[in-house]
């Protein structure tokens, strides 16, 4: 696997004291502890004021507006507090809202009323001072008295040079060989606290900010109906534009030769072998549609091997791994086909790549599918597009789908699928 993208996944996350320490997470998530009380503080300010001034004018409807800007404002607090907690903490929340209206002041209004995420974004951002400031003064105590005893021995030799001595030095060797030790040990015993910390804060925020599981799971049945409603009408029209047309020709062709077959032989045959053409074009036609809705190689050998002939009939050299020692159930070994078949099919017409790797694996999450090409990148999620499709596909097993796609490259397409085995 030549991507440095896809070498990151640490399945099974850290294991022991030096993992821990060396892990690029646990010092993400150090400073974001740290300063969530100053975070939480400040939410608590804004809100405090905001929320009580938008209530009491909403008598004279001068607040309404107050308050819709209020709602708004701790809306966008809470999504940017779902960019920080990916970052530092690897907490990965969607947006949980509902379809913002087109117009009308009363239906936005109702829009941000009736949103229970909207509520649930409040009482996080509430939370999050008592909350925070636990976890800054925690930090700060831990970090703070690690530094003093991993310092012990500068600071001794400084007491020695200078002839001054603070509270916090130990005038001995022997005592500042053991500080250090003890810092050491401190050290570890705060790595783990910030992950401890990390953890239980990553799963309230999940509860809180990850919205109403009721409303997640009628909105993921809505878009796979959507999604299947779609691909019913692709299926229609590809029958009736393709091999519907080729069969009915063929009919024709057949009649017209019938019609020839005594009068002259020579153009019956010609119209016999133009029908032949056309019945095997229409067969290569509903044999493609037929892969289309579920390639049979999948179903008989599983997804190492139709990842592989997909692989196979890519205009680039692709690279495939699949990692995954049972099963998974169908509909996610369907989603994860037609994933890597319409990212391969874009990237051969739109990304101008000249290599590419697909992986499958199974970890933590279920099964994580990724299609990695070196292209211009670029790639949007279009509303209607191949990949606000295979989104749509995702979702209707609760599952998501991630892309990455700067200007100049490279994208990576991520599907993370849940599955039990």
């Amino acid at each position: 696997m030549r991507s440095g993208v896809l070498k990151e996944r640490v399945p099974y996350g850290p294991r022991g004291p030096v993992g821990v320490l060396v892990d690029p997470m646990t010092w993400r998530a150090a400073p974001y502890l740290l300063a969530s009380g100053v975070f939480g503080l400040a939410w608590f300010v804004v809100l405090g004021v905001a929320v009580p001034a938008s209530l009491s004018l909403s008598v004279v409807w001068v607040g309404v507006p107050l308050m819709m800007a209020a709602m708004l404002m701790w809306r966008g607090g809470a999504m940017l507090e779902r960019r920080l907690l990916h970052a530092a903490l690897g907490v990965r929340i969607a947006d949980p809202y509902r379809a913002r209206p087109e117009r009308g002041l009363g239906a936005h209004l109702r829009w941000l009323l009736t949103d229970s995420a909207t509520w649930q974004d409040l009482g996080y951002l509430l939370m999050l001072f008592p909350l925070g400031a636990v976890e800054a003064a925690l930090s700060a105590a831990l970090w703070t008295a690690t530094a003093l005893l991993l310092a012990q021995p500068v600071l001794f030799s400084l007491y020695i040079a200078a002839g001054v001595q603070t509270p916090f030095t130990i005038d001995n060797w022997p005592g500042t060989f053991a500080a250090t030790l003890g810092g050491v040990l401190l050290l570890v015993l705060s790595a783990y606290a910030v992950r401890g910390m990390g953890w239980l804060h990553g799963t309230l925020a999940t509860v809180l900010l990850g919205g109403n599981q009721e409303e997640r799971l009628r909105a993921s049945r809505a878009r796979g109906i959507d999604a299947a409603e779609a691909e019913r009408r692709r299926i229609e029209r590809d029958l009736h534009d393709g091999a519907q047309q080729r069969l009915l020709s063929v009919a024709v062709d057949l009649g017209r030769a019938q019609a020839k077959f005594d009068s002259d032989p020579d153009a019956a045959r010609t119209l016999i072998a133009q029908a032949h053409a056309g019945t095997k074009a229409a067969i290569a036609e509903l044999r493609d549609l037929a892969r289309g809705i579920h390639p049979a190689i999948l179903s008989d050998r599983g997804l190492d091997a139709a990842l592989s002939g997909l692989a196979a009939r890519a205009p680039i050299r692709v690279d495939v791994s699949v990692e995954v020692e049972e099963r998974p159930p169908a509909a996610v070994e369907s989603i994860a086909y037609f994933v890597v078949a319409e990212t391969l099919a874009n990237l051969a017409k739109h990304s101008g790549a000249t290599e590419a790797s697909v992986s499958v694996v199974r970890d933590h999450r279920g099964v994580v599918v990724d299609v990695w090409d070196n292209g211009v990148g670029g790639a949007r999620l279009v509303p209607g597009g191949g990949l606000a499709g295979l989104a749509d596909r995702a979702a209707t097993i609760d599952g998501v789908l991630v892309l990455y796609s700067p200007v100049g490259g490279p994208t990576l397409v991520r599907a993370e699928l849940p599955c039990a085995w």
